[in-house]
């Protein structure tokens, strides 16, 4: 009972409330929209809490994260989505990996709940951005090849995951920033699949409330680092 209470005190009332706010969206509009697809739902949950862990820097969410791409990717195959498949398994996946290990190497304080905030040089902000460009023009041709559905908001959705998955390897307080646009282009892709089957609103309704987390990460990634910076 003493560990429940100390993990629950472990998160601000803002961050339960916030957490159990977007669990109970997400549940809502799968007993509305789905009623069928508990690897959706599940996804969604694992994927929700991964990011409340995210946000407070705690390597845990990392661990979820990659359960999360492995769910993602499947669902993302029976929309015929390739880009997504192939960006969460070929991508985010195994950088949640790299991102899982660099943040337990890096804890603050060596306090392992938290992770170091770190700060990239403005050569590497470049070196960064054109990564991101031959990426997106080598996925481009690839989801092209692979005849993927919405071809275009697809190929921004490699473009903005890369750089969040990067950031996130880095401990870049950015890579919610990148992540939150990510989710914009997600839910673009998920609206145009849920006019075919309704069941999709259930993952237009998962990334608003993965939108409204990955914000809130920002946020206190910034305190974090504020904080990290005092002498």
């Amino acid at each position: 009972m003493r560990r429940i209470k100390e993990f629950i005190s472990y998160f601000t009332k803002e961050e339960r409330l916030l957490w159990v706010c977007s669990v109970a969206l997400i549940i809502i509009s799968f007993c509305v929209f789905d009623r069928e697809n508990y690897l959706t739902l599940s996804a969604s949950l694992i994927g929700v809490t991964s990011l409340i862990f995210n946000a407070k820097g705690n390597p845990f969410g990392q661990l979820l994260m990659v359960i999360f791409s492995l769910l993602y990717g499947i669902i993302s195959y029976t929309f015929s989505y390739y880009g997504e498949m192939i960006t969460y398994l070929g991508m985010t996946m195994p950088m949640a990996v790299f991102a899982l290990i660099s943040w337990l190497r890096n804890p603050y304080n060596g306090n392992r709940a938290e992770v170091k905030v770190n700060r990239i040089s403005r050569n590497e902000v470049i070196f960064m951005w054109i990564m991101v460009a031959v990426v997106t023009v080598v996925f481009y041709f690839i989801l092209a090849f692979f005849h993927t559905a919405n071809i275009i908001p697809s190929t921004l959705s490699v473009t903005t995951s890369f750089v969040a998955v990067y950031l996130t390897f880095r401990r870049n307080p950015y890579f919610a920033v990148a992540y939150a646009a990510n989710d914009l282009v997600l839910i673009v892709l998920w609206v145009l699949a849920s006019l075919t089957d309704v069941r999709y609103v259930s993952v237009v309704v998962c990334f608003i409330a993965f939108f409204v987390n990955d914000i809130y990460g920002f946020w206190n990634w910034r305190k974090m680092e504020i904080r990290q910076m005092k002498p």
